[in-house]
């Protein structure tokens, strides 16, 4: 007997059941299907995870570099310098913060921090980082941050109205100002922010910009780790940036020790801070000061490492039903070896030999899985389009490896575990097979 006639037989003796074999192809639908699920979430959450940081700022790092004893070592003036110098930067610029509580007005609306941590705002970090549990105006109150022309590329905003500083205004101490999207809605609603004044504790600052929303379009998902992901992003939106020479005003000229460098490209990051970390080393004496340069690279690839691990995890989970299904292959095509057997005598008799046979039922077997294989892509196709979409808002689609791979894996299940029912089978003694009713 040939392949086609092999086929054939498997076909007609799959269409002469057609309840038995949907029941058994039910659980590689499901099996299948909670895989491509599965997988496809947690690609999902990886691609959330890339909008968080690179809401965070892409290509940058954070750096620390401080004197405590010696006020003539300028280490903020000299990184500066070294930095502008450096082929690999794209720009620097200090990322200081008003340490001291500040009142915010324009016209009717008032920006103040609440202190009653039952109410309003929790204030969980000294740069004005808060997050909000409550409602009233309180829950708008923004960063008050200290940066230079550079601020708006350093930490991945963009200009959605006006302009960024410009170095004299930084050099001169001008009283300008850049909003955030959150900020700017509250305090302006509809009007147009640019060149209105506000006042930041009784000192007038014009509005010169004001930068686009970086929580736009970004769905984290549903999990409570993504719930905070998505409140810090959402906090980004508030903001009112302020000249970093202001912290003669505001923090009674006390320098500014945190920085934001930008790199040119994800390459270049190791050399960088190799020769960050280099650089200050000779010019802070650890005796009297300190310094520290932060990758956050290293915590995006811990984070995918992680995210890898999560969804072989999950793979796996959803490869324990496919597991059942393929028992429940061999189980049905052991019952029709019983239900055969007679057949089976007649075709040894006739001079059939056992390879004949187990091909005969591995192609049977491999059919089944196979069609349920082509339904549970199906069936997971759809669930991964519903499942991402309520989630994370938007619509993923299995990728063409993970589907190749499924339907592969769908046939092999059948045909290792028909393989023992077709070796059972291609075993009989006819004589013994006839015999059977």
């Amino acid at each position: 007997m040939n392949i086609s006639q092999a086929v054939k037989m498997a076909a007609k003796s799959i269409s002469s059941n057609k309840g038995r074999s949907f029941l058994t192809m039910l659980g590689i639908i499901i099996g299948l299907a909670a895989v491509i699920i599965l997988v496809s979430y947690a690609e999902g959450q990886n691609l959330a995870m890339k909008a968080y940081y690179e809401s965070m700022g892409t290509n940058t790092l954070s750096v620390s570099a401080y004197n405590w004893m010696d006020s003539s070592n300028n280490v903020g003036q000299q990184l500066y310098d070294y930095c502008l110098g450096m082929k690999e930067i794209q720009g620097i610029t200090p990322n200081g913060y008003v340490g001291r509580d500040v009142t915010i007005s324009y016209g009717a609306k008032t920006l103040a921090r609440n202190r009653n941590y039952g109410g309003g705002m929790v204030v969980v970090g000294g740069g004005g980082m808060s997050v909000s549990y409550g409602g009233g105006s309180d829950d708008h109150y923004p960063q008050i941050r200290l940066g230079n022309d550079k601020y708006g590329l350093c930490n991945d905003y963009k200009i959605a109205k006006g302009r960024e500083f410009s170095y004299l205004e930084i050099q001169n101490m001008s009283q300008v100002c850049i909003l955030g999207s959150d900020t700017a809605e509250y305090l302006f609603s509809f009007a147009d922010p640019i060149d209105k004044i506000i006042s930041v504790n009784g000192l007038p600052f014009r509005v010169i910009g004001v930068y686009q929303s970086k929580a736009a379009g970004i769905n984290l998902g549903n999990s409570e780790d993504s719930y905070w992901m998505s409140e810090s992003i959402k906090r980004n939106d508030q903001l009112l940036l302020l000249p970093s020479s202001m912290t003669r005003y505001f923090n009674n000229n006390e320098s500014i020790t945190d920085y934001t460098v930008k790199v040119k490209d994800s390459d270049s990051i190791t050399k960088v801070v190799t020769d960050l970390n280099g650089f200050l080393s000779n010019i802070v004496n650890t005796n009297y000061g300190g310094y520290y340069v932060d990758n956050p690279q290293q915590w995006q690839d811990s984070q995918n490492e992680a995210a890898a691990l999560q969804q072989r995890f999950l793979g796996g989970i959803a490869a324990i039903s496919l597991l059942v299904g393929g028992i429940g292959i061999m189980n049905i095509m052991l019952v029709t070896v019983t239900e055969r057997t007679r057949e089976i005598g007649i075709r040894k008799a006739i001079g059939a030999e056992r390879r004949s046979i187990i091909t005969q039922f591995l192609i049977e077997a491999a059919m089944i899985c196979g069609i349920g294989g082509i339904l549970g892509i199906a069936v997971g196709y759809i669930g991964t389009m519903v499942v991402t979409k309520l989630s994370f808002g938007l619509v993923l689609m299995p990728g063409s490896a993970i589907t190749v791979a499924a339907f592969a894996i769908s046939v092999a299940l059948g045909i290792i575990f028909g393989l023992y029912p077709a070796i059972k089978a291609s075993a009989l003694q006819p004589v013994e097979a006839l015999r059977a009713d």
